[in-house]
C-alpha cells in the first residue's frame, strides 16, 4: 500500500495543487478519484464534504491544502519548496493565500457564470462522480450540477455586481505573471515554491473552461507552459534572489495584490472579528460587496502573522511590500504607525 492516498478530483483545485507537490517530493501515494464507488472509504475519513483528502502515515487525516503542503515539506524537506530567503519565502506564502482565497473566486466565476462553461463543467463533474464515464441519460443530470452550483456563486462573492472586478482582477494579474514566467522557469526563481502550487491549480482549472482557456491560451502562454509544467514539476536549478526576481515580480504586488486581495482579506477579517455577515471592500476596479468568510479570516491570520514575525527581521521585506503598497496590509505596519505616533 502507498504511503499516502489522496481523495481528489480533477475538478478540484486544491486537490491539483496537493497531488502536485506529492509528485514534486517523489513520495508514494495513491489518488483516489472521488466518485460514487469510493464515495463510502470517503466519508468514513472525512470530517468535511470536499476532497482534497489526505491520508498519511504517521498524521491525522487532513482536508486543508495549505496544511498538507507544510506538513509534507516538514516530513520531505527535499526538494525544497520554501526559498532559503526568508523575505521570499513570505512572498511565496503571501501569493499562495492569494490563489487559495481570491484567484479561486475569480475561477468559481468563470466557470460557473458562463452558459458554455457552466454546461461543460456540469458534465464533467457528472463524468467524474460516475467514475469516468459518461451515465446513458445525461443530459438533466449535468444540468442539474451546473445549476447547483451557479446558485452558490454569492457565496464566494462572485455575484453579477462583482463580475467586472473579478475579471478585471484575473486578467491583470495573469499578464503580470506572463511577463515574470516569461524571465524565470518558477515564481521565485529554479524551483516551485508553495505560490506555484496553488496559483497554477487555479490556473490550469481555467484552462478547462472554454472562455478563460481562450484568452489565456491567446494572452499568456508563458502561463500556459507554466500550468502544464506544474502538473508534475521538477526542480531546474535553486531559487534566484530577489534582485533577480524584483523587476517582474514586483508588478504583480503592486498592480494586483495589493489592489485587490489584501484590500479584500483585511476587510473580510475586520468583518469576521466584530460578527458582521456583510461586508464592502474598497477595491482598484470598484466596490466589492459579500458575505463575511470566516475561513478565509483564518487563513489571512496565519498568512499576517508570519509575514510581520518576518518583517521584525527583514528589512528587504518591508522595502518590497512598502514599494508595492502592501504593507499596509499587515499588523506590523499598524504596529509602526502606533509606536510613531
Amino acid at each position: 500500500m502507498s504511503a499516502y492516498r489522496l481523495f481528489g478530483a480533477e475538478t478540484s483545485p486544491y486537490s491539483l495543487k496537493v497531488r502536485a507537490f506529492l509528485r514534486y517530493k517523489g513520495v508514494d501515494f495513491e489518488w483516489v478519484t472521488r466518485s460514487r464507488e469510493t464515495e463510502t472509504d470517503f466519508r468514513a475519513l472525512a470530517r468535511i464534504a470536499t476532497v482534497p483528502l489526505l491520508v498519511s502515515p504517521d498524521r491525522p487525516v487532513s482536508q486543508e491544502s495549505t496544511r498538507m503542503l507544510f506538513a509534507l515539506e516538514a516530513a520531505h524537506p527535499e526538494p525544497s519548496a520554501t526559498p532559503e530567503d526568508p523575505a521570499l519565502a513570505a512572498l511565496s506564502l503571501i501569493l499562495e493565500d492569494y490563489g487559495d482565497e481570491w484567484l479561486n473566486k475569480c475561477m468559481f466565476q468563470q466557470r460557473w457564470s458562463n452558459k458554455a462553461d457552466r454546461e461543460q463543467a456540469g458534465l464533467r463533474a457528472l463524468v467524474q462522480l460516475s467514475g469516468g464515464k459518461r451515465p446513458r441519460a445525461w443530459k438533466k443530470p449535468s444540468l442539474q450540477v451546473a445549476d447547483r452550483m451557479a446558485d452558490r456563486l454569492p457565496l464566494v462573492g462572485a455575484t453579477a455586481e462583482n463580475w467586472p472586478v473579478l475579471e478585471a482582477s484575473w486578467r491583470r494579474f495573469a499578464e503580470r505573471l506572463n511577463a515574470h514566467l516569461k524571465e524565470h522557469l518558477f515564481i521565485f526563481g529554479g524551483r516551485p515554491a508553495f505560490a506555484d502550487f496553488s496559483l497554477a491549480a487555479q490556473m490550469q482549472q481555467m484552462l478547462l473552461d472554454p472562455t478563460p482557456a481562450e484568452w489565456l491560451k491567446a494572452h499568456t502562454p508563458f502561463v500556459v507552459s507554466w500550468c502544464e509544467h506544474m502538473e508534475d514539476p521538477k526542480a531546474g536549478g535553486p531559487f534566484a534572489e530577489m534582485s533577480a526576481l524584483e523587476p517582474t515580480l514586483a508588478p504583480l504586488f503592486a498592480d494586483e495584490i495589493g489592489k485587490t486581495y489584501l484590500r479584500w482579506a483585511k476587510a473580510n477579517a475586520a468583518a469576521v472579528r466584530v460578527g458582521a455577515g456583510h461586508f464592502s471592500a474598497t477595491l482598484e476596479s470598484g466596490a466589492f460587496e459579500q458575505s463575511a468568510q470566516k475561513h478565509a479570516a483564518e487563513a489571512f491570520g496565519a498568512v499576517d502573522r508570519m509575514v510581520s514575525r518576518t518583517l521584525k527581521d527583514s528589512r528587504e521585506l518591508e522595502v518590497f511590500l512598502g514599494e508595492t503598497h502592501c504593507l499596509q496590509a499587515f499588523r506590523h505596519a499598524e504596529r509602526l504607525a502606533e509606536a510613531n505616533s
